[in-house]
């Protein structure tokens, strides 16, 4: 879990629920940084770590940016400056991004046969 521009929203819990649901509430004392309010210093942390790191960081937040369908050019601009300071290259996140789809994918036609 990031902390960086204070307490989440009501929505960004909902996230943040859903997300835990899926590797459960222990997970909060073995992966929390709340060194900074800074996000530079953020960014820094998390450029100095190792490559799964980098990685599962920037899946996390193109999942995020997608959740709201939403699309933002400055999101968009934010997470490729981010993927370039984490040395990810663009056919890596294209994998992300595809994981992401297949998981949209699986959600909606899991709703689709239980709907049936």
């Amino acid at each position: 879990m990031v902390a960086v521009d204070g307490e989440p929203t009501i929505f960004e819990q909902r996230i943040l629920n859903m997300m835990l649901a899926e590797v459960g509430d222990d997970i909060i004392n073995e992966y929390t940084f709340s060194l900074s309010s800074d996000l530079d210093v953020t960014i820094d942390f998390f450029v100095n770590s190792p490559k799964t790191v980098r990685h599962i960081v920037l899946l996390n937040l193109l999942k995020l940016s997608m959740f709201d369908d939403l699309y933002n050019t400055s999101e968009h601009f934010f997470l490729d400056n981010l993927r370039r300071q984490f040395k990810i290259t663009n056919a890596k996140r294209k994998e992300l991004m595809q994981l992401i789809f297949d998981e949209r994918d699986w959600h909606e036609k899991a709703k689709r046969t239980v709907l049936e």
